[in-house]
């Protein structure tokens, strides 16, 4: 998992404050027990941004667990404002540079906003599904901050796919249509984020790791789904509208993916963890991104 030697101390009212990883790390002492009560809407967003981001608020109170367990619901609109930061960046950085160097410029930019969060899921998970045979095999290479042969080669190569498939939807768009391209990134930001909230409702937690996302949406309901569903449509409103054809495929496409990450996470580990999650996120944003630069002559 992540050494946190390289990410910078969060605030101590913050549940990143006891995040030894993407998984969450161990409980604090700051948690307070599961509440039946209703979290407000502003904590439990600004849960869900310090989770996400490295932006840098802060809630007046300790985080409850009924707060962590509502704030996946508004992962997607994070996610959506990343992506709106990230389309902004790329195109004020498209007026300087080709489009190549402007969408590695974007990247870069959101990547320091969210400390990589996502990206090193992706290298944790290759590493351990990839050379781990049993189910203690994957936990334990899991844990290891080490990056090997496996995690190099699937964070190299998702980074390569989401940049390539970004630099051709701005290139099929044209670099001066904004609207077009950025709809794309910023619905695969969202959905990204929602596809984590799906897992999350339909696959438990890998049992005995005393971790904070064993809080982080355990009461999460099918209606919760629908209320992440409602928060994303913004930002994906203007990709179907825009792209109507890609934005199709996207979804042909995505449906079995993520079905079948699913069961192979239930497979190899009875559950998912933070990496897991992290994992289909980033896997997630690629597919929406090369659903949306697929070439299609009507």
């Amino acid at each position: 998992m992540t050494d946190q030697s390289v990410i910078p101390e969060p605030a101590a009212n913050s549940p990143n404050h006891a995040a030894e990883s993407p998984d969450f790390g161990e409980v604090g002492p700051q948690l307070v027990s599961l509440s039946s009560e209703r979290p407000g809407r502003c904590a439990a967003f600004v849960t869900a941004v310090q989770f996400l981001t490295r932006v840098p608020l802060s809630t007046p109170e300790p985080v409850s667990a009924a707060v962590l367990s509502r704030c996946p619901v508004y992962f997607p609109v994070v996610g959506g404002l990343i992506g709106v930061v990230t389309s902004v960046v790329l195109g004020i950085a498209g007026l300087f540079w080709p489009v190549w160097l402007a969408v590695m410029a974007a990247l870069a930019v959101e990547a320091r906003l969210t400390g990589a969060f996502h990206e090193d899921a992706v290298a944790d998970f290759c590493d351990a599904f990839g050379g781990g045979w049993t189910r203690d095999d994957v936990l334990r290479i899991l844990k290891d901050s080490r990056i090997g042969s496996f995690g190099a080669l699937g964070l190299g190569m998702a980074v390569a796919l989401r940049t390539g498939a970004m630099i051709e939807v701005i290139q099929q768009a044209g670099r001066h249509n904004w609207l077009v391209w950025s709809s794309a990134i910023v619905a695969s930001c969202a959905i990204g984020r929602f596809v984590m909230v799906v897992l999350m409702i339909s696959v438990p937690l890998v049992p005995s790791r005393e971790s904070l996302s064993r809080d982080l949406g355990r009461q999460l309901k099918l209606r919760d789904l629908l209320t992440a569903s409602i928060w994303m449509l913004p930002f994906v409103l203007p990709f179907f509208i825009q792209l109507p054809v890609q934005a199709a495929i996207c979804v042909v496409a995505l449906v079995p993916i993520v079905i079948w990450f699913m069961t192979l996470v239930r497979r190899r580990l009875g559950g998912i963890t933070g990496d897991c999650l992290g994992c289909i996120c980033y896997g997630s944003m690629v597919v929406v991104l090369l659903a949306a630069a697929a070439r299609w002559n009507p």
